[in-house]
């Protein structure tokens, strides 16, 4: 079995993946004129400013429920893992793949907003590829094609954020848990299982307000102690910085030989961090109340900076500029050490550990207790953004019979098979962290490889209404105007949601705009 998931994520994460992510990003970055650039500033006010409503969540909570799923176990072990097998200039491939990504991330959620609907059960705007998947091209002869390409987007979303990305985050909490304190892993998962029951039994609201208090808490404590470590190592940074790029470009003499590696990783853990291109942070976009979808797609532009350019970053400068990392040749920690940054027992293995070591040069022994710290409100988080995910996905499938009674049992399909996924991410939640690391990873890299596929090959076919929105956006603010939208003015067809609302009044509309 091994080795069958083994050969089925190589399939999955060629170099074909690698370089779609890449071109993808340029290509959108081109289109919407870098908009990663060119509206920073708006992002930051849009981010700290934002409605909400019964049905709908502000901006900045659905920033944060969309850094919950970014913010996890990729931002410390799998940026310790892209530097053991990539080599320092994995790290600039990460920083290239957000800032690429970021433009990619702003096309995804502006047409996850745009496409949203209300959830018939609960009342709350649900949406994300499989929603604008199966409704932008609903007006054409490719309608039923894109119906069913939405269906699998959905079914595959809802098997990797349901069963198989769960399990890298509860495998990465209790092996640094066990290692700070000797927790037993099964103490670890039944008490995860215990609190994560709680949450997400209490939907999208009760996710939205338990993200907005963690993930921006544990983000600053987390980036301010890394840089604390890193300016007390102020004298490497010169090297650490001549090492990452002479590393990404193959002119390291040390690493010359891993180049192909250092993209490879780079990009891979990267998007596994940022998931930029994924699929996974328009579901976030769509939850929010906004009067412009362009709005929720810069706010979610810039969640791509705070995962990446901010806390991986902290992690990388941490992990070299103490020398806790090691790399090898291969891809594996079974080949030849190229390099060893000298402060690594060892037995110690790659991931989290170096992290620890790192932190550990600024008080001696915290550092075992402050990642698994981190890691335990990251990795909780994650796993609770995924578990919304795959609900939104799994209302798409049912559509309108989520509504239907079942017979002989209280409750409707929707309700039930609600209930049956609640129990199914429970149940990975266990079997995660139990589980060896290797056999976490290679089941969380092909639900991410499935789902970046999917979702890239969709928006570059239905990019162009997110450009429409953005000019749009843009145009009503050189007038000074707080932006409305209305596709009807836009000819963008399928976004029943808008047709049917004024933002400004809360009600059914004509036109907002001439």
């Amino acid at each position: 079995m091994s080795e069958f998931l083994d050969a089925v994520n190589g399939y999955v994460w060629s170099d074909a993946l690698v370089y779609l992510c890449l071109a993808a990003g340029v290509y959108f970055s081109i289109r919407s004129r870098f908009v990663q650039v060119r509206q920073v500033r708006e992002m930051v006010r849009l981010m700290l400013k934002g409605e909400k409503s019964p049905s709908g969540v502000s901006s900045f909570q659905a920033l944060t429920m969309s850094l919950a799923g970014r913010v996890g176990t990729g931002n410390i072990a799998g940026v310790a893992t892209a530097i053991a097998f990539g080599g320092p200039g994995a790290l600039f491939w990460m920083w290239a793949v957000a800032f690429l990504g970021a433009s990619t991330s702003f096309v995804e959620c502006t047409l996850g907003q745009i496409y949203k609907t209300r959830d018939p059960l609960t009342g709350e705007y649900r949406g994300g590829p499989a929603y604008y998947l199966s409704r932008a091209l609903a007006h054409t002869r490719a309608a039923r094609v894109f119906k069913v390409y939405g269906l699998i987007f959905a079914a595959v979303t809802v098997l990797a954020c349901g069963l198989l990305l769960p399990s890298v985050q509860s495998n990465s909490m209790a092996s640094a848990m066990e290692s700070a304190w000797g927790f037993d892993k099964w103490w670890v998962a039944v008490g995860t299982v215990i609190v994560l029951a709680f949450v997400i039994i209490g939907g999208v609201k009760r996710i939205a307000a338990f993200a907005s208090i963690v993930v921006p808490f544990m983000a600053v404590v987390y980036i301010l102690l890394a840089l604390i470590v890193v300016l007390l190592n102020a004298g490497r940074i010169p090297t650490v910085l001549e090492m990452i790029f002479a590393s990404a470009f193959g002119l390291d003499s040390a690493f010359g030989a891993i180049i192909g590696a250092a993209v490879m990783w780079g990009v891979k853990r990267g998007i596994y961090s940022n998931e930029a291109g994924q699929g996974t942070g328009p579901h976030a976009a769509a939850a929010a109340e906004v009067s412009h979808p362009a709005k929720q797609g810069l706010v979610q532009a810039f969640a791509v900076y705070v995962d990446t350019l901010f806390i991986c970053s902290a992690t990388g400068f941490l992990i070299l500029s103490t020398g806790a990392y090691r790399v090898f040749e291969g891809e594996s920690a079974t080949g030849a050490v190229l390099a060893d940054g000298g402060r690594l027992p060892d037995d110690v293995e790659v991931g989290p550990a170096f992290a620890q070591i790192g932190f550990d040069t600024l008080w001696n022994g915290a550092g075992s207790t402050f990642i698994a710290v981190s890691l335990a409100f990251f990795c909780f988080t994650t796993i609770i953004a995924y578990y919304y995910m795959a609900e939104t996905n799994l209302r798409f499938l049912l559509g309108r019979a989520s509504t239907t009674p079942v017979p002989l049992i209280r409750g409707t399909v929707g309700s039930n098979a609600t209930m049956v996924l609640q129990a199914l991410i429970l149940v990975s939640v266990v079997l995660g962290a139990v589980s060896t690391a290797t056999e976490a990873w290679v089941l969380g890299d092909i639900g991410v490889g499935l789902m970046a596929w999917l979702n890239i090959v969709g928006i570059l076919i239905l990019q162009q209404p997110a450009y429409r929105a953005l000019w749009d956006y843009e145009e009503q603010k050189r007038a000074g105007l707080d932006p409305v939208f209305d596709p009807h003015a836009l000819d963008i067809v399928g976004a029943t949601f808008w047709e049917n609302y004024d933002p400004l009044a809360g009600k059914k509309r004509e036109s907002v705009r001439t």
